[in-house]
């Protein structure tokens, strides 16, 4: 938390507002008061899960564009500078950036870049160069504060929620927000980086599996929401690129034991994946999910 603060202390285009969001837990609110330098808005979010938390501080930024980064984060010193300048583009409602990992022990000879989201970060297929993309990566994003009030807020029904890894809420977002402002764009600008700290436990099979199952879940529920199938382009794109580039790469050289492993573990991330996309479809077929509706 601190090292993310100090970051963005650090940036050469200083922001008119630190907001820190916090669970609707007083006594951690308590707690970070106290250690805190001044300059921090420290807001306290209505409800628990992490949509909650974004939407409290888009309500409570004065800003016309509202960054976001995770706590567990740090900003390259040019960061908002360079996210920011995007926005000289009248057509431009909303920016993102590469998320690069930060190991707490060295990178699992197993897991391939293209797992890279699993943790939180930019896989291997991004975008090297400025380009209009469906959504950025919730740990370096920005838009407008004005097309909250077009489009909505992120949906409460997506989003993590303590052990329960929902997500997809800034692609449902970016869905909704594509359509009330048809002739906008989002811009990924690969030169507003940050840093995620991804943690021991993040580094082992048990949670690639669990993380894939809820992505596919995750999907499930922002398509049925959504009702229509261009939303998932994007994923359509990077299993393409699984297929037709990476695996025979891999195939070539698939007597070393590391190409094997990485080859297993994305095999076990779309297999994860798949079931949890079914699990929510055929759960819709038979009771009204609360997740059916965002």
């Amino acid at each position: 938390m601190l090292s993310c603060i100090a970051s963005l202390r650090q940036q050469v285009v200083q922001p008119a507002e630190i907001i820190l969001v916090l669970e609707p837990d007083r006594e951690l609110a308590s707690f970070y008061n106290t250690r805190l330098l001044e300059g921090i808005s420290i807001i306290i979010s209505e409800e628990m899960g992490l949509s909650n938390a974004r939407n409290s501080g888009v309500r409570h930024a004065k800003g016309e564009v509202v960054a976001f980064i995770d706590d567990d984060a740090v900003a390259d010193k040019n960061w908002l500078g360079n996210m920011v300048k995007n926005y000289d583009e009248d057509d431009v409602v909303g920016t993102g950036g590469p998320v690069e990992p930060v190991w707490e022990t060295n990178r699992p000879a197993w897991f391939p870049a293209a797992l890279d989201w699993v943790v939180g970060c930019t896989f291997d297929v991004s975008p090297h160069e400025k380009s209009s993309v469906r959504n950025p990566i919730g740990c370096n994003m920005s838009f407008r504060k004005s097309v909250f009030d077009v489009a909505g807020y992120f949906a409460t029904t997506l989003g993590r929620r303590s052990t329960i890894m929902i997500g997809s809420e800034e692609a449902e977002f970016c869905v909704r927000l594509s359509r009330a402002l048809p002739k906008t764009r989002v811009v990924y600008d690969p030169t507003a980086r940050v840093f995620h700290w991804v943690p021991r436990s993040r580094a082992k099979a048990g949670y690639l599996i669990k993380r894939s199952f809820y992505e596919g879940y995750s999907k499930a529920m922002m398509t049925k929401a959504q009702s229509k199938s261009d939303v998932l382009i994007p994923e359509k794109n990077y299993l393409g690129h699984l297929f037709v580039e990476l695996f025979p790469s891999y195939l070539k050289s698939i007597y070393k034991l590391d190409r094997l492993a990485k080859l297993a573990a994305i095999w076990v991330s779309l297999l994860s994946v798949l079931t949890g996309y079914v699990c929510f479809r055929v759960g819709s077929l038979f009771s009204k999910s609360k997740f059916e509706k965002l």
